[in-house]
């Protein structure tokens, strides 16, 4: 038998036009402001000079493709970086914002149909427009949307996003959850304290939401990927089967204990720890678990089977890791 790809599901592609169409617009520069206290002189500085570095690799499929080789990578799944998020926007900049990232992201991988795959955008900050954007994703051939893991105003929780994940479970679409910006502001703007810390605060919020709240209970059938290993929670879930077991309020809008959930999300491999990586193996499953490289920022792995291996799984779980699962995720493309 032919073993499976080797599959990337956490890489990202700039799109300039986005950033062309939101600049100079009301509420742009407010957002920049919110993005300089969050994470503090120095982590701007480094991070002009890093992304500038990689431009070529964010936006040019054939510097894109000659790195995945280097890695051993087949396939990537290519999401927009998540700067291009914009949540502050109006409806009307909103939708085509979507529009327009969808069909750069979608033009991006048509370089290589073979091996890139795209996913698209879904403004959060206006729920009417979720389940349009998912449905302008998928008529461009791409595999699903990335969501941050809150928008102004709304949690992963709400009941406005109900319709999406009808929508999503529906048709069988990806939902990429990757953070953008974490709440904390301030108390994480030195040290980059912002990402290291900021990131997997957020992804264990965003998915502790969709899980005491029933979103996957009402939803079981949703593809619901979380970035970075779903941050804190997979490894500190005892906690929250604990507040679960002996707390009514916690226990109030979900069936099952918290840790029963894991096994219906999927994780990214980037913890950046073979321990780690090998728990969240073990509390989710290896038929959970995807690889991820954040491909090609500073903290992501440029070695993403290399930190796979590290783990020291059994020859079962590092395949079904290195792209047996995920290659059931992704439809093929001739």
């Amino acid at each position: 038998m032919t073993a499976p790809p080797t599959v990337d599901v956490h890489a990202h592609v700039l799109l300039p036009a986005v950033e062309d169409l939101v600049e100079g617009l009301p509420g742009l520069s407010e957002a920049r402001t919110l993005d300089a206290r969050r994470n503090g002189p120095a982590a701007l500085e480094v991070n002009r000079v890093m992304i500038g570095e990689r431009v070529p690799r964010l936006t040019d499929p054939a510097v894109r493709l000659a790195a995945m080789d280097t890695q051993g990578v087949d396939i990537q799944l290519v999401s927009p970086s998540p700067s291009h998020y914009h949540y502050w926007a109006g409806e009307e900049t909103a939708e085509t914002l979507f529009r327009l990232a969808n069909e750069a992201t979608a033009e991006h991988c048509s370089a290589a149909p073979d091996r890139l795959r795209g996913l698209g955008l879904v403004p959060l900050q206006h729920p009417v427009l979720a389940v349009p954007a998912l449905d302008d994703a998928l008529a461009r051939g791409l595999s699903g949307v990335e969501i941050s893991s809150h928008a102004p105003g709304h949690e992963l929780s709400d009941p406005a996003y109900e319709p999406l994940w009808n929508r999503a479970e529906e048709t069988g679409a990806l939902v990429f959850l990757h953070p953008f910006g974490c709440t904390l502001d301030e108390r994480l703007d030195r040290w980059y304290l912002s990402n290291s810390v900021g990131q997997p605060t957020e992804n264990a919020v965003a998915l502790s939401h969709l899980i005491f709240s029933g979103v996957l209970d009402r939803h079981p059938g949703l593809r619901i990927v979380a970035a970075h290993g779903g941050g804190y929670l997979p490894t500190h879930i005892g906690r929250a089967d604990h507040a679960w077991r002996t707390r009514p309020d916690a226990a109030s809008g979900c069936a099952h204990p918290p840790s029963h959930y894991l096994r219906r999300l999927y994780f990214d491999s980037l913890v950046h720890d073979p321990h780690v990586l090998r728990e969240l193996v073990r509390a989710a499953g290896a038929g959970r678990v995807l690889l991820g490289s954040d491909f090609p920022f500073d903290m992501g792995t440029p070695d993403p089977l290399g930190a796979l291996r590290a783990a020291g799984l059994s020859d079962a779980d590092f395949e079904a890791v290195r792209g047996g699962t995920a290659a059931g995720l992704l439809p093929r493309k001739d």
